[in-house]
């Protein structure tokens, strides 16, 4: 990207606009997408990333909703409160003492029978009507498995079972939550906040700057967890800037 915050590649990429579907997140709203494969071009994505878009497989997408721009990017310090520039409240320090006795374990970016039952049991506790909601074994595999950058599985065990998985890639500048999903029997742990802050951790220890978080949208419930992490930046009008 250069001063003008303006995206330029070394070859050109053909971008695709997406038809309208109703917005996941907002009632009565409707979704379109700017989407490219970049597939044949992997070393663009780090670019794409910084300019606000998002990877699904071998395609980055950005949303370009007609009279509508609310989701915007976001993305937050690495650290661990203590180290980085990431701020941790009093009730995230309790998640991470609550969750000391976990292992981690970081893993090719390979689906296997366990994380994809899972990933099942997560979407049918917490995500039963969503878009997710019907991906099947081989859906599941295709977005695990297809990426043409650097990806990563982390995986975390209580004792001999995997109760946490978090699908992160690596870019120049931090990494990138891709999707997480846990064990919902689980829920006294507050896996989704413990997997955001030690994946901070994790670019710390790596020496990146930032841990990406795909989209914010202030109106969304599923989205007000975002804007607990702090300080946060956001992406608007080619800028990052404090959320």
């Amino acid at each position: 990207m250069n001063q003008q915050n303006r995206i330029t590649f070394d070859q050109p990429l053909e971008f695709r606009v997406t038809r309208p579907m109703a917005c996941p997140y907002l009632d009565k709203a409707m979704e379109q997408r700017l989407a490219a494969d970049i597939g044949s071009v992997p070393n663009q994505h780090d670019t794409l990333a910084k300019a606000g878009f998002r990877r699904v497989e071998n395609w980055v997408y950005k949303p370009i909703c007609q009279g509508c721009n609310a989701c915007l990017p976001i993305r937050i310090p690495s650290g661990d409160g203590e180290l980085g520039q990431l701020q941790i409240s009093r009730n995230q320090r309790r998640v991470i003492n609550r969750n000391k006795d976990l292992k981690r374990n970081i893993l090719p970016n390979i689906a296997t029978p366990e994380h994809y039952d899972l990933f099942s049991r997560y979407l049918n506790s917490r995500h039963h009507d969503g878009q997710m909601a019907d991906m099947d074994e081989q859906a599941y595999t295709d977005m695990v498995a297809s990426s043409p950058i650097k990806t990563v599985l982390v995986e975390y065990q209580d004792g001999e079972d995997t109760i946490g998985v978090m699908i992160l890639d690596l870019q120049d500048d931090g990494l990138s939550a891709v999707y997480s999903f846990f064990d919902p029997d689980h829920d006294h742990r507050s896996m989704g906040t413990y997997m955001v802050l030690d994946a901070a951790a994790l670019a710390y220890d790596m020496d990146l700057p930032y841990l990406y978080l795909g989209y914010y949208i202030k109106a969304s419930r599923k989205m007000q967890y975002k804007s607990r992490f702090k300080p946060a930046q956001i992406l608007s009008n080619g800028n990052w800037q404090a959320l």
